[in-house]
């Protein structure tokens, strides 16, 4: 049972390494405070490989789902409006995938 918690550990610190990690990387590349209908190819890259990771089962390893979910934080906690739509485009990707394998799911 203790093995269970400190990978939800590794989880939470992989998850808020990214946050802060887009954070401070999305007011280094936006100097504007709010650009509307702009997708950035390289989070759009980052946040579907991210989910890829994370939703579909046949990648179940912990330094690969590490990965994942700090590969969505990033993307997720850029600056207040961006990564919005590369977050949203990469889960329903992810979740086509799902879908579309029927994967049983974790």
């Amino acid at each position: 049972m203790i093995i269970l918690y400190e990978i939800y550990l590794i989880y939470t610190v992989s998850f808020i390494a990214g946050s802060i990690l887009g954070l401070l990387l999305s007011y280094r590349k936006y100097r504007e405070p709010f650009v509307t209908e702009r997708i950035d190819p390289l989070a759009l890259a980052v946040a579907v490989a991210g989910w890829m990771i994370l939703i579909n089962p046949w990648i179940y390893t912990g330094i690969l789902r590490t990965l994942g979910f700090f590969m969505v934080a990033m993307v997720a906690g850029m600056r207040p409006g961006y990564g919005r739509y590369e977050t949203l485009i990469g889960a329903a990707a992810a979740l086509m995938v799902w879908i579309i394998t029927g994967a049983p799911g974790w």
